[in-house]
């Protein structure tokens, strides 16, 4: 039976916090739609101390060129290698992706088509932190994709402009690039203002509010996943070692104070090494401010018999992110059905998938990996389908379309049956 050495808050707290989160959200929602361009300078002002002598958020091609040229050549080629490998991954992904064409029956062919989503608003976080790789997962994506218009947002830094990600947004394609944050920045994109057109659909992490914003603004516009604060597990055994799990539990912790991260063990005794080593390192880590707070409130340690009981407990969790440093990483990948992204064995970890490696960051967080993956080319396709007949294969499949519709009481619906059989086969109706 499962042990928990450590538990997070309660659910009851976590509850009444996010009831206050999603008032906060829908009144904002209400501004914007109500008063477009002037709620959302208002939020800027108010929330993130930005305005501008214009009045317009969007940056142009004048000031776009002026940004990327004062950033540091090696930051570009940084970027420049990150991106080639989330757009070959990406390239990779699109081509698995076929439309389909058969014939199911002698006359009647069916298939479907993929067509990308035609415009799309990427949110990139920022905050405390510019988060440079959101770029690349989200507008890079979606331009391999197929999108023709991708508008992105991101919050000014302390006042200022924060070039590196404004760098990225361009190198990645984005088609429009604003300095907005948080919920001001979804609902502009999403329902349009004076000077925002609106979007198809929203993608992008962030905080609990903009995980809210997008939840309450499904619908109105698509969305990828509620992608919210981050969470990271460790399932090890005896053959991991207390600093690999401390580092890599902090190391996402620092996200944000309400990034859970969590331990499932074999092994008691790592366990307790494991909550001595991250205190340790807690005494030195620049973030500590941040990490610690995720740690003392949604900080989980769990030990278990055997890896079957891992990974029971490692399912129920639902992670968004999941390394696995045990003897045999592979069980996890064969068995493993909820997660986000799996990182197997020590040679890899969490801040490799959410910056350079190739895979997408932006992953399913709040047991939203229980039913769907992370952020990827295919999320901004639609597959339509579509068919056509012979007109022999239209009188047959009408017969049995006109006692179907006739069974469910669709009078209409089994007439547009038999118009197609009286038509295409001479027969003057079907019973």
């Amino acid at each position: 039976m499962a042990t928990f050495i450590k538990r997070g808050r309660t659910v009851q707290e976590l509850r009444a916090e996010q009831l206050d989160i999603t008032a906060t959200v829908q009144a904002m929602i209400a501004e914007v739609e109500r008063r477009g361009d002037e709620a959302v300078r208002d939020y800027a002002l108010r929330l993130d101390k930005w305005s501008t002598p214009s009045g317009s958020f969007r940056l142009d091609e004048a000031q776009l060129a002026e940004i990327v040229a004062s950033v540091p050549e090696e930051v570009k080629t940084d970027i420049a290698f990150a991106q080639e490998q989330i757009r070959r991954f990406a390239g990779h992904q699109r081509e698995a992706i076929r439309d389909v064409e058969v014939e199911t029956l002698p006359g009647v062919v069916l298939g479907h088509k993929n067509i990308p989503v035609g415009s799309v608003g990427c949110y990139i976080p920022g905050g405390r932190y510019p988060m440079v790789a959101s770029a690349h997962m989200s507008i890079l994506t979606a331009k391999v994709a197929g999108v023709e218009r991708v508008v992105a947002c991101t919050p000014p830094i302390d006042g200022e402009l924060p070039a590196a990600t404004i760098c990225a947004m361009v190198m990645a394609g984005a088609d429009e690039i604003y300095i907005l944050g948080g919920v001001q920045a979804l609902a502009a994109m999403a329902i349009g203002t004076e000077t925002i057109q609106p979007v198809d659909m929203l993608v992008g992490p962030g905080n609990a509010y903009v995980a809210e914003a997008k939840r309450q603004l499904f619908g109105r516009v698509g969305i990828d996943l509620l992608a919210g604060p981050t969470e990271t597990l460790v399932i090890a055994d005896e053959t991991a070692d207390a600093e690999m799990i401390a580092t890599d539990l902090l190391g996402q912790g620092e996200h944000g104070p309400t990034s859970p991260g969590a331990l499932i063990t074999t092994s008691e005794a790592l366990a307790q090494e494991t909550l001595v080593e991250i205190e340790r390192q807690l005494q030195t880590l620049p973030t500590a401010d941040v990490a610690s707070v995720s740690w003392r409130d949604y900080g989980i340690v769990i030990v278990v018999k055997d890896e079957a009981e891992a990974l029971v407990e490692a399912d129920k969790l639902a992670y968004e992110h999941v390394e696995v440093l045990t003897k045999d990483p592979s069980y996890f990948l064969k068995h493993m059905r909820n997660f986000g992204a799996l990182f197997l064995g020590p040679e890899t970890n969490v801040a490799y998938g959410d910056k350079v490696i190739g895979t997408n960051h932006t992953l399913p967080t709040k047991g939203a990996a229980r039913y769907t993956g992370g952020l990827w080319v295919g999320k901004f396709l639609k597959t339509c389908t579509y068919q056509r007949c012979t007109p022999e294969a239209s009188a047959m499949i009408g017969e049995y379309a006109a006692r179907l519709c006739e069974l469910e009481r669709f009078m209409g619906h089994r007439e547009q049956a038999l118009l197609r059989v009286r038509r295409f086969s001479g027969q003057g109706g079907a019973r």
